[in-house]
């Protein structure tokens, strides 16, 4: 393959792999993806917990309920047309006070306005008999939801793609661009790659990648680090599919849960701690450059003038087995401190407005020659066809 190629991707998670997938059938024989991991799929990708997420909780008419809900059945098939392990399972949402019940009630609306059929409304009793351990007042369930390999399904995006002829490229790491006549000179690892045109998937390295690219992203990517436990063998029969609390609305998070994974097991959690490494995967993990990036942003000041409390909350619980137990108690109060023991974890790129918000939706940045995917948050995973067709489509009308 020759180069200059047409499209350079920068980084190999779910969503530069579907776009890939995407871009192949034409631009196959001058497409390159860079990754900077030995694999696909070697953050964030391949440390989520494996939900085919519904639509549920997203706003009607956002980019995020209009990608999962087309993305969740377009995900089903592909899985079983390339024999990608998955499961429609379905999932319970517990309330666990009567506080919650309008959040419920919203939650609801929002599922039948996004297209989901056979949501069912659950009293107490209806609850046991989905999930006999769970205690609740009411819940909801429903069944669109399901469980998935995630890194199978990225490196089968990324097989098709090499299959169409793309090249695909790990322990390639991007480290800076500059313009060209007729397009642009990539920095890498591995010297110097000439292309025409780019797209940033760079996920927890998206903003970085902009500025060494020349493009403002306006944002700045924070690292949530989310934790887990698992349950202990031979207590797996306490959860039979997925069991989810009513969520904060404040937050583009879904609170801990249990999940059962397609593999085997059943996770417990994630809390959402913040990171003070990018790739901070453990609670000793630390970068000087990371932390003195977040303590010279100030959007990171006024989001934590906001929600101070509640990030003492998740340290609390991220070094506290007790206090994470609790949590998962108030879905099922017979668990014990025994019945967990300590999992992984996964870093998310959440992307933080300078007004100290956390951008909820996807984010996607056009620029001459380049497009930038600077927010996609959950559910991105189940969403990746849509979303990788949707940046696919972008850059045929911006690449020509």
């Amino acid at each position: 393959m020759q180069e200059p190629f047409n499209i350079a991707i920068i980084g190999g998670g779910i969503v530069g792999a579907a776009t890939a997938y995407a871009l192949a059938p034409r631009w196959g024989q001058s497409l390159l993806l860079l990754e900077a991991e030995g694999r696909l799929a070697a953050h964030q990708t391949g440390n989520n917990s494996g939900v085919i997420h519904s639509g549920l909780y997203y706003k009607p008419g956002s980019l995020k309920a209009k990608n999962c809900v087309e993305g969740r059945e377009e995900l089903y098939r592909f899985c079983a047309e390339h024999g990608v392990a998955h499961e429609r399972c379905g999932k319970v949402v517990v309330a666990t006070r009567a506080s919650e019940l309008p959040a419920l009630d919203e939650l609801q609306r929002r599922g039948r306005a996004n297209g989901l059929v056979g949501i069912e409304r659950l009293s107490a009793e209806q609850l046991k008999e989905h999930e006999p351990h769970v205690t609740g007042i009411g819940g909801l369930f429903v069944p669109e939801t399901g469980i998935v390999d995630y890194v199978q399904v990225t490196e089968t995006y990324g097989r098709v793609a090499r299959a169409q002829g793309a090249e695909i490229r790990t322990d390639w790491r991007f480290t800076g661009c500059r313009r060209e006549s007729g397009g642009l000179m990539l920095e890498t690892s591995h010297g110097p790659v000439r292309c025409r045109n780019l797209i940033n998937c760079g996920g927890l390295e998206a903003d970085r990648v902009a500025r060494r690219c020349g493009v403002e992203p306006g944002v700045q990517i924070v690292p949530f680090r989310g934790e887990y436990y698992q349950l202990a063998a031979g207590r797996e029969h306490l959860v039979r599919n997925l069991i989810y609390p009513v969520p904060d609305p404040r937050f583009p998070f879904l609170g801990v849960h249990f999940t059962r994974m397609v593999r085997g097991g059943v996770e417990a959690g994630p809390n959402a701690v913040l990171a003070f490494k990018r790739y901070g995967y453990t609670r000793s993990s630390f970068s000087l450059r990371d932390a003195l990036e977040m303590a010279g942003y100030g959007g990171l000041w006024r989001m934590a003038a906001r929600y101070w409390r509640t990030g003492l909350g998740e340290f609390h619980r991220s070094w506290s087995k007790a206090a994470f137990v609790r949590a998962l108690q108030k879905l099922m109060p017979e668990l014990s401190p025994a019945d967990i023991v300590p999992a992984g974890a996964g870093v998310r790129a959440q992307a933080l407005a300078p007004a100290g918000t956390l951008v909820d939706d996807f984010h996607i940045v056009p620029a001459e020659r380049m497009i930038h995917v600077l927010n996609a948050p959950s559910p991105a995973a189940t969403a990746s066809l849509c979303i990788g067709r949707s940046i696919a489509e972008l850059a045929n009308a911006n690449f020509g």
